[in-house]
Protein backbone atom coordinates (compact mmCIF):
# COMPACT_ATOMS: atom_id res chain seq x y z
CA UNK A 1 0.00 0.00 0.00
CA UNK A 2 2.18 2.80 -1.26
CA UNK A 3 -0.58 5.14 -2.41
CA UNK A 4 -2.04 6.91 0.60
CA UNK A 5 -5.08 9.05 0.04
CA UNK A 6 -6.18 12.04 2.12
CA UNK A 7 -8.26 9.90 4.49
CA UNK A 8 -5.33 7.53 5.13
CA UNK A 9 -3.11 10.52 5.89
CA UNK A 10 -5.70 11.92 8.32
CA UNK A 11 -5.96 8.52 10.03
CA UNK A 12 -2.17 8.36 10.35
CA UNK A 13 -1.97 11.92 11.67
CA UNK A 14 -4.64 11.28 14.33
CA UNK A 15 -3.13 7.94 15.41
CA UNK A 16 0.32 9.57 15.46
CA UNK A 17 -1.04 12.08 17.95
CA UNK A 18 -2.89 9.49 20.04
CA UNK A 19 -2.42 5.79 19.32
CA UNK A 20 -5.02 4.89 21.95
CA UNK A 21 -7.78 6.77 20.18
CA UNK A 22 -10.89 4.60 19.99
CA UNK A 23 -12.08 3.57 16.55
CA UNK A 24 -15.30 5.49 17.13
CA UNK A 25 -13.45 8.71 17.96
CA UNK A 26 -11.01 8.19 15.08
CA UNK A 27 -13.85 7.63 12.62
CA UNK A 28 -15.53 10.80 13.81
CA UNK A 29 -12.33 12.86 13.44
CA UNK A 30 -11.59 11.63 9.90
CA UNK A 31 -15.18 11.64 8.65
CA UNK A 32 -15.78 7.92 8.16
CA UNK A 33 -18.21 5.37 9.52
CA UNK A 34 -16.68 3.25 12.29
CA UNK A 35 -16.68 0.11 10.10
CA UNK A 36 -14.99 1.89 7.17
CA UNK A 37 -12.45 3.43 9.54
CA UNK A 38 -11.66 0.04 11.08
CA UNK A 39 -11.13 -1.46 7.61
CA UNK A 40 -8.77 1.39 6.72
CA UNK A 41 -6.75 1.02 9.91
CA UNK A 42 -6.54 -2.76 9.42
CA UNK A 43 -5.30 -2.24 5.84
CA UNK A 44 -2.68 0.26 7.07
CA UNK A 45 -1.53 -2.27 9.66
CA UNK A 46 -1.42 -5.15 7.14
CA UNK A 47 0.68 -3.07 4.75
CA UNK A 48 3.01 -2.19 7.65
CA UNK A 49 2.35 1.53 7.09
CA UNK A 50 1.38 1.37 10.76
CA UNK A 51 4.15 -0.76 12.24
CA UNK A 52 3.01 -0.70 15.84
CA UNK A 53 1.75 1.27 18.79
CA UNK A 54 3.68 2.26 21.87
CA UNK A 55 3.47 4.20 25.09
CA UNK A 56 5.33 7.50 25.38
CA UNK A 57 7.11 7.33 28.72
CA UNK A 58 7.95 10.22 30.99
CA UNK A 59 11.74 10.51 31.27
CA UNK A 60 11.43 12.05 34.74
CA UNK A 61 9.17 9.27 36.05
CA UNK A 62 11.32 6.51 34.53
CA UNK A 63 14.64 7.81 35.84
CA UNK A 64 15.97 9.26 32.59
CA UNK A 65 17.58 12.58 33.39
CA UNK A 66 20.28 12.70 30.74
CA UNK A 67 20.04 12.50 26.96
CA UNK A 68 22.90 12.79 24.50
CA UNK A 69 23.29 12.43 20.78
CA UNK A 70 26.55 10.71 19.98
CA UNK A 71 28.38 10.41 16.69
CA UNK A 72 30.56 7.36 16.23
CA UNK A 73 33.27 6.91 13.64
CA UNK A 74 34.56 3.43 12.88
CA UNK A 75 38.19 2.58 12.25
CA UNK A 76 37.29 0.22 9.41
CA UNK A 77 34.62 0.70 6.78
CA UNK A 78 33.94 -2.97 6.21
CA UNK A 79 30.60 -4.70 6.38
CA UNK A 80 31.90 -6.92 9.19
CA UNK A 81 32.91 -3.89 11.24
CA UNK A 82 29.52 -2.25 10.78
CA UNK A 83 27.65 -5.44 11.63
CA UNK A 84 29.71 -5.97 14.78
CA UNK A 85 29.07 -2.39 15.92
CA UNK A 86 25.35 -2.64 15.20
CA UNK A 87 25.14 -5.94 17.11
CA UNK A 88 26.83 -4.37 20.11
CA UNK A 89 24.57 -1.31 20.27
CA UNK A 90 21.45 -3.41 19.68
CA UNK A 91 22.17 -5.03 23.06
CA UNK A 92 22.87 -1.75 24.90
CA UNK A 93 19.67 -0.52 26.59
CA UNK A 94 21.09 3.01 26.83
CA UNK A 95 20.99 3.28 23.04
CA UNK A 96 17.45 4.34 22.17
CA UNK A 97 18.21 5.02 18.48
CA UNK A 98 21.04 4.06 16.15
CA UNK A 99 21.25 5.51 12.65
CA UNK A 100 23.83 4.74 9.97
CA UNK A 101 24.51 8.16 8.44
CA UNK A 102 26.56 9.84 5.73
CA UNK A 103 29.31 12.32 6.41
CA UNK A 104 32.51 12.23 8.46
CA UNK A 105 31.22 9.53 10.82
CA UNK A 106 29.20 6.36 10.36
CA UNK A 107 26.62 6.45 13.18
CA UNK A 108 24.39 8.77 15.15
CA UNK A 109 23.06 7.43 18.46
CA UNK A 110 20.48 8.77 20.89
CA UNK A 111 21.50 7.78 24.40
CA UNK A 112 19.21 8.00 27.43
CA UNK A 113 20.50 7.34 30.94
CA UNK A 114 19.86 8.49 34.49
CA UNK A 115 22.61 11.08 34.78
CA UNK A 116 26.10 12.15 33.74
CA UNK A 117 27.89 9.42 35.77
CA UNK A 118 25.69 6.79 34.06
CA UNK A 119 26.60 8.28 30.69
CA UNK A 120 30.30 8.19 31.57
CA UNK A 121 29.93 4.51 32.44
CA UNK A 122 28.21 3.82 29.09
CA UNK A 123 30.83 5.87 27.23
CA UNK A 124 33.72 4.05 28.90
CA UNK A 125 32.38 0.53 29.41
CA UNK A 126 30.34 0.11 26.23
CA UNK A 127 31.56 2.42 23.47
CA UNK A 128 35.09 2.48 24.85
CA UNK A 129 35.43 -1.29 24.67
CA UNK A 130 34.29 -1.77 21.06
CA UNK A 131 37.29 -2.46 18.83
CA UNK A 132 35.54 -0.97 15.78
CA UNK A 133 35.14 2.48 17.35
CA UNK A 134 37.63 5.10 16.25
CA UNK A 135 35.93 8.32 17.41
CA UNK A 136 33.08 9.36 19.69
CA UNK A 137 31.62 12.86 19.92
CA UNK A 138 28.89 13.60 22.46
CA UNK A 139 26.22 16.29 22.15
CA UNK A 140 24.36 16.73 25.44
CA UNK A 141 20.69 17.68 25.17
CA UNK A 142 19.98 20.73 27.30
CA UNK A 143 16.32 21.07 26.28
CA UNK A 144 13.87 19.89 23.65
CA UNK A 145 11.59 22.69 22.46
CA UNK A 146 10.09 20.28 19.91
CA UNK A 147 9.98 16.51 20.10
CA UNK A 148 7.26 14.72 18.13
CA UNK A 149 7.99 11.49 20.01
CA UNK A 150 6.49 13.00 23.19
Amino acid sequence: MTDLDDIDRRILRELGRDGRLSNLALAERVGLSPSACLRRVAALERSRTIRGYRAVLSPEKTGIGFTAYVTVGLNSHTKASQEAFERAVRHAPEVRECHNITGNVEYLLRIEVADLPAYKTFHTDVLGTLPQVNSVTSYVVMGSPKDDRA
